[in-house]
């Protein structure tokens, strides 16, 4: 047989869980200075800079022309 639970308290209990992985997303993201902060944001746009110059062009023909 399955085991009998109590949906009251699976309902509160997934909550508590929800608000738990919320609040380590809060603390990550303003629970640093301003510097780091600043520093992230530098570092994303240097790896974005890097990686928008490697790509490569497409060899598509817009004419139709093969």
């Amino acid at each position: 047989m399955a085991e009998i639970i109590n949906l009251r308290m699976a309902r509160k209990a997934k909550a508590r869980a929800e608000t738990k992985a919320q609040a380590e997303t809060n603390r990550a993201q303003h629970g640093r200075s301003k510097s780091e902060r600043r520093a992230t944001e530098a570092e994303i746009a240097r790896i974005d800079r890097t990686v928008d110059g490697a790509k490569r062009e497409r060899a598509d023909h817009e004419g139709g022309d093969d």
